[in-house]
């Protein structure tokens, strides 16, 4: 019969046929961090764990100011983190090496390669914990620091890294240096159930049946019991022996004294071990295979758990140690590291679809948006936010439909072009005047240039001392630019103000929206193209001229052509880009989120009239640099060389951008 006090902490007989002789845990099995992996729940802890980190993305992203976030790319740790750490690792192998080593051993370290020149990260490593020491020694009065010695006998390899040398992600710990080992915590845990598989294979390899015992009626000799014995286990030994017919002679008769496996709770003991490894490992049952107490209705619930909680924590660890062991202290506050959890929330298509109605509902998402998290590309259009009409910020009282309606029917109309129109009209005279005088500048300080190093009668063919004088005059502190700049930054300045003023009228912007600074970068910028365009033409001009006297009429014919296409062309380009630059701007403080291309005055302008109608978010270029516009039927195409987010597009081009008001 069954003891009445048979269980996990009284074992039966096949327990304690394991719990004898110097081993590290009281089930008499040595546990260590391999042989625990043998134990299938224990590994398949790990293994969800391990998995689980490692395919979730680890992004690097840049704090956006005043709020947002986008992806670092540009930083040398986002490869390493989302990518390839090393060159014989791809980030999901990384990640979960790391994590295996955490679990078990209770740290996972990886070896940071850095440029011994520029301290840039460039490769992760992970280290053997079996061969890694984790230490802490004084460094000062009240102060510490973690060593890693590590001792690698088969490669000959023994030295100590330092803190910024290592990535250290650590389980729970005693000290705040280093976790614990849950494989030495949980040996008695793992070593019984080990002892259960030892049990299982050890009553199957004797034919599944239980211990016993031949009785004879007599006395056998020494030499007849050995014999009787071996006869017996050479027939009914074995899975493949089991259940033969047994033949007893003399009066011999068979007796059990084992215990059956069903007596000894031996299906018992195993599952409880299954949940035993779970409760160590922080898992939910069913994580591991343990589906016995799961149901439709609640294992979602506790899929939802194990990521607010078990999953959680490591995904933390992993956070905190990239920023802070990875990232240098002055970088802390711009970027940091965070894994991208979404695949794992992701519910039915119900249940998702609804979520996703709500938020597009209430405004925090868009439709593109959504097809994002779809894995869906974007549609045009699909970036407009869309909010109840009742709803407006407290103390504010809501529009009524019609000033809407009648604001967006004005832009329509092309108030705003006109308003512009009128501003380019007002500002063009006195942008032509700034040309004109630098221009003149120009002719001067250049003729004279032409006479001082080309004097045929003094023998003066000074090509490279043209080019000198040449550059010091275009120089970025040099008399043109610095003359540009004087003219062009206040006029500038005060083009946009008016720009800005209409802009934000446009849209019901009631704040005042200042762009002297933006104005003033905006001037410098173009001052300096020009300068350099000028410099760059007149060079050209020089090199390629054969002799002297073709230097000095070449670059006098250029002068000339300046004096009569220079002015209308700055002009006209300026008038158009500043007032739609400016306008853009002022829509950007105003919370304007798309803008409009509106062909004006090309309506056969093969370009431009590919653009009319397109909608782009305000901080989206219509036109990327690079990017071929489609022109005429003849195949001819537009190659954009800079970025547009605002007409012109090209030369003559007198398009323009409206925002689109919701």
């Amino acid at each position: 019969m069954r003891s009445a006090l048979s269980g996990i902490a009284t074992p039966e007989k096949w327990v304690e046929d394991w719990m004898r002789g110097g081993s590290v845990n009281s089930a008499g099995i040595r546990v260590d961090e391999d042989t625990a992996l043998t134990y299938s729940p224990f590994f398949a802890g790990v293994r969800v764990l391990s998995e689980d980190v490692a395919a979730l993305p680890l992004f690097l992203y840049e704090r956006m100011q005043p709020r947002g976030k986008q992806r670092a790319t540009d930083h040398p740790l986002y490869a390493l983190l989302h990518d390839q750490p090393n060159p014989m690792m791809s980030a999901v192998q990384f990640k979960e090496t790391l994590m295996g080593h955490a679990i078990t051993w209770g740290n996972g370290v990886a070896y940071v390669v850095s440029n011994k020149r520029t301290g840039v990260v460039e490769e992760l490593w992970p280290l053997r914990p079996d061969r890694l020491t984790i230490g802490v020694k004084r460094t000062g009065p009240g102060k510490f620091e973690r060593r890693y010695r590590y001792d690698d006998d088969v490669n000959g390899i023994h030295t100590v890294l330092l803190p910024h040398e290592v990535l250290h992600v650590a389980g729970l710990g005693f000290d705040g240096v280093q976790g614990y080992s849950v494989v030495t915590l949980a040996a008695n845990a793992i070593g019984l159930g080990l002892a259960t598989e030892h049990h299982g294979a050890k009553v199957f390899s004797n034919g599944a049946a239980p211990g016993g015992a031949l009785s004879h009626p007599g006395n056998l000799s020494p030499e007849a019991r050995r014999r009787m014995a071996d006869d017996w286990e050479n027939i009914h030994k074995g899975i493949d022996r089991a259940h033969r017919v047994a033949i007893l002679e003399e009066g011999v008769s068979w007796q059990q004294v084992g215990v059956p496996n069903d007596a000894a709770q031996f299906l018992e003991t195993r599952k409880l071990q299954v949940t035993e490894m779970a409760r160590w490992l922080r898992l939910p049952a069913h994580k591991i295979n343990d589906l016995e107490r799961a149901t439709f209705s609640n294992i979602e619930q506790q899929q939802l758990d194990y990521i607010s909680s078990g999953l959680n924590i490591w995904l933390v660890r992993w956070e905190q140690a990239v920023l802070t062991q990875l990232l240098l202290p002055e970088e802390r506050k711009q970027y940091y590291a965070e894994f991208l959890v979404d695949s794992l929330l992701r519910g039915d298509t119900l249940t998702r679809y609804q979520a996703y109605a709500i938020g597009r509902q209430w405004g925090w998402l868009s439709a593109n948006d959504v097809r994002d998290k779809e894995n869906e590309n974007p549609v045009d259009g699909g970036d407009d936010y869309l909010v109840p009409l009742n709803m407006v910020p407290a103390g504010r009282a809501a529009p009524a439909r019609d000033s809407v309606a009648a604001r967006w029917a004005r832009i329509m109309r092309g108030r705003s072009g006109a308003l512009r129109d009128k501003l380019a009209d007002q500002y063009g005279p006195k942008i032509r005047e700034s040309v004109d005088e630098v221009l003149a500048l120009e002719t001067e300080r250049v003729t004279a240039l032409l006479e001082k190093h080309f004097e045929p009668e003094r023998g003066r063919r000074s090509l490279s001392g043209f080019l000198t004088g040449l550059g010091a005059l275009y120089a970025d502190d040099g008399p043109v630019m610095t003359r540009l700049a004087e003219l062009w930054v206040p006029l500038f300045q005060l083009f946009a103000a008016d720009v800005a003023d209409d802009a934000a009228e446009e849209v019901g912007h009631d704040e005042d929206v200042d762009l002297s600074v933006w104005a003033r970068a905006y001037a410098l910028a173009h001052a300096a193209y020009q300068v350099s365009s000028s410099f760059g033409q007149l060079r050209n001009v020089a090199e390629k001229a054969d002799t002297p006297e073709a230097i000095v009429a070449d670059v006098l014919g250029r002068l000339a052509k300046w004096q009569e296409e220079k002015a209308d062309k700055v002009t006209r380009w300026e008038s158009t880009q500043l007032p739609n630059a400016a306008a853009r701007e002022a829509w950007r403080d105003a919370g304007v989120k798309q803008v409009k291309w509106v062909t004006r005055g090309s309506k056969h302008c093969p370009y431009c009239i590919k653009l009319d109608g397109a909608l782009r978010d305000i901080e989206k270029p219509f036109v990327g640099k690079g990017d071929e516009i489609d022109g005429d039927e003849d195949g001819e195409k537009l190659v954009a060389k800079r970025d547009t987010f605002h007409p012109p597009v090209h030369a003559g081009c007198q398009c323009q951008v409206v925002p689109v008001v919701q």
